[in-house]
């Protein structure tokens, strides 16, 4: 059985799908690895090394038109859809709820199209959980970016000259990404606050040795993914003039609320960050999904009038590249290890299967999804 997988083209993408190490694995197990010559260039890795442990070097249009299954990190090309052979698997982040002409097209090319943002959040499929392996990663990349702009150092120094207090560092929302964020403001000594919807998370947060924010929205909860569950406007409205005065009193804000197939929510308003102090600064996560933060700009760094700076950076984990190469590659290798037959050397595509029901999208013409398929736009 043979795996292809091509070299990342999307503007600004330094990721490779497959590093060496990972591949290697699938060599021992039997496939046949071909990857695109300069796959692993962007993290300064060589053909030859691919070539060490066992993998064929090709041409992306012989690649896409010979592999039985595809691993890649970005969704594919409409144009390329029609090199791919038919019946491949294809292995990707799909953004499957926003792209309904793509996930058409896959599905009339006959591809079986797995969606990895669509991996179940389960403890089996921890090791296959892409969407938080990135995110952790971008939660350690906000800090840095945020701390490297900031006119402040982070820890309270004492010393000669007298005390310098601690950067105070607010994080809405306590997911994997908004957990690391706090976990990597404290160890770079910074006064940590949060904020989440959900109460449960309030341990989370204090184990990092941060301060959990308490606001009265109401109800919330999570969704049995772990997801937070969207507010309504009046909570909305809650949350804003509770979350306002620790913003004003903040020197960092790092957002990263966002909801599983929808557009993020508003949470900092223009108000919020006109009473903020000049100098101070806002790193929107949820940017590349509309963004928490009124003024926010995809891959722009915007100066308000009273000087707070609004960033709003996309593809985060791309900035750290080698790193998240080597954990993305490793949930690949790890979801078809973990579908592998030993009998037949094949990659099984169990359609009972919890975690596959999850994240199939397409198979044999169709879509197979009930989520995606009530929430296509």
């Amino acid at each position: 059985m043979q795996i292809g997988v091509p070299k990342e083209i999307f503007p600004g993408e330094k990721r490779a799908s497959l590093i060496p190490a990972s591949a290697e694995r699938l060599v021992k197990k039997g496939f046949s690895v071909f990857v695109e010559s300069g796959l692993g260039s962007t993290i300064n890795i060589s053909d030859e090394e691919y070539r060490k442990i066992g993998a064929n070097i090709t041409d992306r249009r012989t690649l896409l038109s010979s592999s039985d299954i595809i691993l890649r990190l970005r969704k594919p090309a409409p144009e390329e859809l029609s090199q791919i052979k038919k019946g491949a698997i294809h292995i990707s982040f799909l953004d499957p709820f926003n792209e309904r002409a793509l996930i058409d097209a896959m599905a009339s090319q006959g591809l079986s199209a797995i969606s990895m943002e669509m991996i179940p959040r389960t403890t089996l499929a921890q090791k296959m959980d892409a969407l938080s392996s990135q995110a952790n990663l971008a939660g350690y990349v906000t800090v840095i970016l945020a701390a490297e702009r900031l006119n402040k150092i982070f820890p309270m120094m004492t010393t000669p000259a007298g005390t310098i207090q601690p950067a105070r560092v607010f994080i809405i929302g306590a997911g994997v990404a908004g957990l690391q964020a706090i976990a990597t403001a404290k160890r770079l000594g910074a006064r940590v606050e949060a904020f989440d919807t959900r109460p449960v998370v309030e341990e989370q947060v204090q184990s990092l040795g941060g301060k959990f924010v308490k606001i009265d929205i109401g109800e919330t909860g999570q969704t049995k993914d772990g997801y937070a569950k969207a507010l309504t406007p009046e909570q909305l409205e809650k949350q804003r003039q509770g979350m306002a005065k620790v913003c004003s009193q903040s020197d960092i804000v790092i957002t990263t609320a966002q909801l599983f197939g929808r557009k993020a929510p508003i949470v900092i308003t223009q108000d919020m960050v006109a009473q903020m102090k000049s100098g101070s600064i806002i790193v929107d996560m949820a940017v590349e999904s509309g963004g928490n933060v009124e003024g926010s700009q995809l891959n722009e760094e915007v100066i308000t009038p009273h000087g707070v700076r609004i960033i709003g950076l996309g593809n985060l984990p791309s900035r750290v590249a080698l790193h998240a190469s080597q954990m993305y590659s490793s949930n690949l290798v790890n979801l078809i290890e973990h579908y592998w037959n030993k009998e037949n050397n094949t990659f099984q595509l169990n359609l009972e299967d919890e975690i596959i029901k999850g994240c199939l999208i397409t198979h044999q013409g169709q879509i197979v999804n009930e989520m995606v398929k009530k929430n296509l736009k």
